[in-house]
């Protein structure tokens, strides 16, 4: 009994199919565990992970239906084009994920089978060995510091006293003003002395904005927010 399809893209066989959507299934199955085990951040998403597996299976369909026909990869993006995503990417290394996940998808539809499975393996170690070894880490650790003064009064020289003694260094980053320009909001990058609390820091500067609102955001850079 034959079991292959004729389509205007080539022949392919029904235990092609089953080897490219298995094959990335798998795949980009193992993708998704090494994203969850290398997640830092607390904006973990098991939607995000799902995600990653449904679109290595759906490319490796994608090029099961195009093969090697122009006209139908043509029709296909433009098909696709109209698509649009609202969520933002928090992080840039989740785009790398889903780059992947699609490189491997392309792999398995094409039945490059050998080349998916290699360059899967490759790249998920080396995500690995990234984050075991904490590759290119900058161990300057900084805050967020966000202080609410009254819009008529300049609270700048108290403020930038109160940096100077608590921190060893500082950057003035935005300025604006708040509940119908009653209160400006100042936010500054700081580097604290060490042994300095975030109370003490928070303390010092009230006593110069008249008891205002000040927040210290401590570890922003590793912390989604």
């Amino acid at each position: 009994m034959n079991f292959d399809l004729q389509e205007l893209s080539g022949t392919f066989s029904v235990a092609d199919v089953v080897a490219a959507m298995a094959l990335s299934f798998v795949l980009s199955t193992v993708i998704g565990y090494v994203y969850r085990y290398t997640h830092r951040n607390v904006s973990y998403s098991q939607s995000y992970v799902q995600t990653l597996v449904i679109v290595g299976m759906i490319v490796a369909l994608i090029m099961l239906v195009v093969g090697s026909n122009l006209a139908r990869a043509f029709s296909l993006v433009g098909a696709l084009s109209v698509v649009r995503f609202r969520n933002a990417v928090k992080e840039t290394r989740d785009v790398g994920f889903i780059f992947l996940a699609m490189a491997i998808g392309m792999a398995c539809g094409a039945r490059f089978y050998t080349l998916a499975a290699v360059g899967a393996v490759v790249i998920c170690a080396v995500v690995v060995i990234m984050h075991k070894f904490d590759w290119f880490a900058l161990n300057v650790q900084r805050q967020v510091v966000k202080v609410q003064v009254p819009a008529g009064e300049d609270c700048t020289p108290g403020i930038r006293d109160v940096l100077i003694k608590y921190t060893t260094e500082f950057e003035l980053v935005s300025t604006e003003t708040i509940r119908g320009g009653a209160l400006n909001e100042v936010f500054y990058t700081v580097r604290m002395k060490k042994g300095t609390e975030p109370g003490e820091l928070v303390t010092a500067l009230q006593e110069r904005t008249s008891g205002q609102r000040v927040t210290v955001l401590t570890g922003y850079d590793t912390t989604d927010l």
